[in-house]
């Protein structure tokens, strides 16, 4: 059952230039799993969102949110929180969690959406898992790219995680995919694709494009795509 909290800002920490972390502690172990998300209420003034947990269960006394930022009044209050400021969260919710039955996974996202999948792969990389894992990220400049250092470090100690980044509008510095995450890309990238259970979070645009790529395009089966989408920011 969910439980509520009020709890105070730990740490603020930027992403990119429109993507902000807020870490607020929690004086111990805090029950959810990876790719979870909770009811967020500001206090000063009173708004509400649902924002998914972008750390994970291994990394202890705190849990992070992570948002992009936008002109909604939300996204103002939260860009405004300092350490010390409370906030009411309701958790966990959600049921985008990794099945370690099918251990062979791939992730399709896009921009924030990266959130509760960087939960997910920290806690298998944490974990030691024996996961063989593909994640397909796109975004549209190097700069965009929300915990590119987490995950390059993720990559470099979990030899079952594989990061693809896909930039739309890649500067000449870019040696990697350009574009968009296709039908093309994910046979490319992904051969055994057919083998693998997908999970898909971003805008519902996002998710229901890549949800028709899978099904209609690669002719996967519905019931092996998981999904989360998020209605806005």
């Amino acid at each position: 059952m969910p439980q509520e909290a009020t709890v105070r800002v730990k740490e603020v920490i930027p992403r990119t230039p429109d993507v902000t972390s807020v870490r607020v502690e929690t004086g111990g172990d805090v029950p959810f799993q990876a790719g979870q998300f909770a009811a967020v209420t500001l206090h000063a003034p009173a708004l509400k969102r649902y924002l998914s947990i972008s750390n994970s269960p291994t990394e202890k006394g705190y849990v992070e949110f992570t948002k992009k930022l936008t002109a909604s009044d939300f996204s103002k209050a939260f860009d405004g929180l300092k350490p010390g400021d409370p906030m009411t969260i309701r958790y966990p919710m959600g049921s985008f969690t990794f099945d370690p039955a099918a251990p062979k996974a791939a992730f399709l996202s896009g921009g924030i959406g990266i959130t509760p999948i960087r939960s997910i792969c920290a806690h298998l990389a944490d974990s030691g898992a024996d996961a063989d894992m593909v994640l397909l990220y796109g975004n549209w400049t190097l700069k965009d790219i929300a915990f590119k250092d987490d995950f390059d470090a993720m990559q470099a100690r979990c030899p079952g995680l594989r990061v693809v980044h896909v930039l739309a509008k890649p500067g000449p510095e870019w040696k990697g995919r350009t574009g968009f995450v296709t039908g093309q890309v994910i046979r490319e990238e992904v051969p055994d694709f057919q083998e693998r259970r997908f999970y898909v979070c971003g805008p519902p645009g996002m998710v229901d494009a890549m949800r028709k790529i899978l099904v209609q395009e690669l002719s996967f089966p519905r019931d092996r795509i998981v999904t989360e989408s998020f209605q806005g920011y």
